[in-house]
């Protein structure tokens, strides 16, 4: 993804973040390139799950392709700036995080099984940064919407970070936090990967396994 990002990332506080807009950035009804249902749309007796882990076109399309998802989307959490653009997030003056939106059924695919393709699909020792994706909206984050998923997310960073340490990786910086307002990225983030199949977007998975 392009990187506007500050040549040293630092994570902006409340009072030093832009003042956004009221206005969403994305107009609905926008329909999913994947599912065929609009983005905003009810799926009763499904939960849904929040994951920054780097470039949101690549991490979008790892959950959409678990059998058990039913929507994803494209957006941004863990800031301070209302309906921030892309070009905001990026300046790192929001506070926000690149991130992943997931509905699923939990009869057909278990939150712990989305924390394994989670934590086996980026590097979260990476701090603000992805590769060369540099800044603090591709810090790893997990955004949890109930205490069950925040004990989950928990337990599993600390699993892992055993396995991680063992193959010779250093910590795990990945923030487990509540999560916060959500604001849909721009249209033409949605389902990138669907969309631009060429597009850019390296995984930079650690090639350690959960299990």
């Amino acid at each position: 993804m392009y990187n506007f990002a500050r040549p040293t990332p630092i994570q902006v506080d409340a009072a030093h973040a832009l003042p956004g807009r009221t206005a969403p950035v994305l107009r609905m009804p926008f329909v999913h390139r994947i599912f065929g249902e609009p983005l905003d749309a009810e799926h009763p007796g499904t939960d849904v799950a929040y994951f920054a882990l780097g470039c949101f076109w690549g991490a979008e399309k790892l959950f959409w392709q678990v059998p058990g998802v039913v929507s994803t989307g494209v957006g941004y959490m863990g800031g301070y700036t209302p309906n921030p653009t892309y070009e905001e997030v990026c300046s790192g003056f929001t506070g926000h995080a690149e991130t992943v939106r997931v509905v699923f059924d939990p009869a057909r695919v278990s939150y712990g099984d989305l924390l394994t393709v989670f934590f086996e699909n980026h590097d979260p020792t990476q701090g603000f940064r992805q590769g060369n994706d540099v800044g603090t909206q591709y810090r790893s984050a997990i955004f949890a919407t109930s205490p069950e998923q925040r004990g989950q997310a928990i337990s599993a960073r600390d699993a892992f970070q055993k396995k991680l340490g063992d193959a010779g990786y250093g910590t795990i910086t990945t923030a487990v936090d509540n999560a916060g307002d959500w604001y849909w990225a721009e249209d033409y983030h949605q389902q990138y990967l669907d969309a631009n199949p060429n597009g850019y977007c390296p995984v930079h998975a650690t090639g350690v396994k959960c299990g």
